[in-house]
């Protein structure tokens, strides 16, 4: 339920307002503009009568909230969220953050080389696998702990935060002392328990779409999170399945306007699981930026073998590749010491930039007004 008051409305009659309801077992949240004050009520609200609520001469409206989210919701919160990631702002007008690192990660020279290689290229953030879900019990499940701190010793290196997926409840101290920002991945969208679990984390949490899933399936999963307690959640669009076999997934681009639309939450696209092909990679980058992605993650590395065995050495021939196969000569990635991720003549540089994107209304705007 969202309840503006009017104009002018003073500050112990807004204090009178918001214990009231919490008086009934609301969560409250108060949003402070120059011409509107939102009140924004999370819990039963069915035992509210509008009538009395209008009865107070300082209330100017009362709006239901059909949709079931209500902490992602932006009716509850207008301005868009920004989330700290170790340093680097993702959100609101902020620079588009690239995060990007091996799918795997395989031993401690490989994850320095990436993430030296990856930061030479203007990346904000290092990713990559320690526990890896497989479809498949006998492929590499990743290097668990040790590929954490494979991991750590890459950002004392430089200097850049780092993003891993989480797959259980038991490793949640582990990631609370070394990882900046906690990934839950597509296969655990709705692993409900989990995501209670991370709710109460200290941590950024990426949130991946799930194969499956609608928008407000995964919209309800991030409510999950925040209504734990913990409201940096980040929503990452990595494509869905569908009867198209050309590509690993279908990217639904159109996920990115819509997210920013019904909620307040950053959106960030990964090129290199929807699409499954390298030289796909660059383009989607572009296009997610145009659509208006607050970020991307991009899978890369300079030697991708069809399998990677742990006991496989580390081949050395300099190159780096985006995506699930080897870029063409010429093209972003080609080797590790030309690898261009920001900057004017990159895909992030050269796509609008933010120059048209819609942005949030702030506080002095009145949602109540918004059609969602």
């Amino acid at each position: 339920m969202i309840i503006s008051t009017k104009k002018g409305t003073p500050k112990e009659e807004l204090e009178k307002i918001v214990d009231r309801f919490e008086k009934q077992g609301l969560d409250v949240t108060l949003i402070t503009g120059k011409d509107y004050n939102v009140f924004g009520l999370v819990g039963d609200t069915t035992k509210i009568d509008e009538r009395d609520v209008l009865a107070n001469p300082w209330i100017d409206n009362v709006t239901r909230v059909s949709a079931p989210y209500k902490r992602a919701n932006r009716l509850f919160h207008p301005a868009d969220s920004v989330i700290d990631c170790g340093g680097v702002r993702i959100g609101g007008r902020e620079k588009i953050a690239v995060m990007a690192g091996p799918c795997s990660i395989e031993s401690e020279e490989q994850a320095l080389r990436i993430a030296q290689s990856v930061k030479a290229g203007g990346a904000a953030l290092f990713r990559g696998g320690a526990y890896k879900p497989r479809t498949s019990p006998y492929s590499f499940q990743g290097l668990e702990t040790e590929g954490i701190l494979d991991m750590v010793k890459a950002r004392e290196a430089t200097g850049l935060p780092i993003v891993s997926e989480l797959m259980s409840e038991d490793r949640i101290p582990e990631f609370e002392e070394y990882v900046d920002v906690v990934q839950i991945g597509a296969r655990n969208m709705q692993n409900f328990q989990l995501l209670k679990a991370v709710g109460k984390m200290h941590k950024p949490v990426l949130l991946k779409r799930g194969l499956c899933n609608t928008i407000e399936e995964w919209i309800m999963s991030a409510e999950y999170i925040m209504a734990g307690g913990n409201e940096q959640v980040i929503l990452c669009e990595r494509g869905i399945r569908t009867f198209e076999k050309y590509t690993r997934n279908t990217l639904d681009l159109s996920a990115v306007p819509i997210i920013h639309e019904k909620t307040h939450l950053p959106i960030i696209v990964d090129p290199s699981h929807a699409t499954g092909k390298a030289n796909l990679v660059e383009p989607m980058m572009i296009a997610a930026v145009a659509a208006g992605a607050d970020g991307l993650e991009v899978e890369v590395h300079y030697d991708p073998p069809p399998r990677m065995e742990r006991w496989c050495p580390v081949p050395d021939p300099g190159q780096l590749c985006t995506g699930h196969g080897q870029m063409p000569p010429g093209r972003m990635g080609h080797r590790a010491g030309d690898v261009t991720l920001s900057g004017p003549s990159s895909p992030t540089g050269r796509a609008f930039g933010r120059t048209g994107r819609r942005r949030a209304a702030n506080a002095d705007h009145d949602p109540t007004r918004q059609k969602h």
